[in-house]
């Protein structure tokens, strides 16, 4: 299925499936090589941005934020056509969210207070003089 799509469906299902989707949908784009915790990584940064209400009061808007996620800077073309990876990115975006749910004593967290994340191997400029903690290919960091 080309991204095209994908957003196309995001347009039209309601609030929670569009939600999981636009999560999967850029954990997948982000992350599908890296591991479980470097998945749940990736959608934790969105989930913060939405309940601080940067970006967007619901994921899809912060993951659509232009330049922001690959969502955003990824070809329309682009095939999205590694099932098991999409559907493992489908599972931890349905976690996530669950996660995020949870009274915030009670989440499970994976990189505190990290609302911006890039390559590992990249230091972008807003990166210099923020810690960052390396999980796989990303390293994360906490700007705001």
């Amino acid at each position: 299925m080309k991204l095209s799509m994908l957003l196309w469906l995001m347009s039209v299902l309601p609030q929670p499936l569009a939600d999981q989707t636009c999560l999967a949908t850029t954990v997948y784009l982000e992350a599908r090589s890296q591991s479980t915790v470097g998945q749940m990584a990736v959608a934790e940064v969105a989930m913060r941005r939405r309940e601080r209400g940067q970006w967007g009061d619901t994921v899809c808007d912060v993951v659509k934020s232009p330049h922001q996620f690959a969502l955003t800077t990824t070809p329309l073309t682009q095939q999205i056509d590694n099932l098991v990876a999409f559907q493992k990115a489908w599972d931890i975006a349905g976690k996530s969210i669950t996660n995020w749910d949870l009274p915030a004593d009670e989440r499970r967290i994976f990189v505190p207070r990290a609302d911006h994340f890039a390559t590992a191997s990249i230091a972008p400029v807003w990166s210099r003089n923020h810690s960052a903690v390396t999980i796989g290919d990303h390293k994360f960091y906490s700007l705001n």
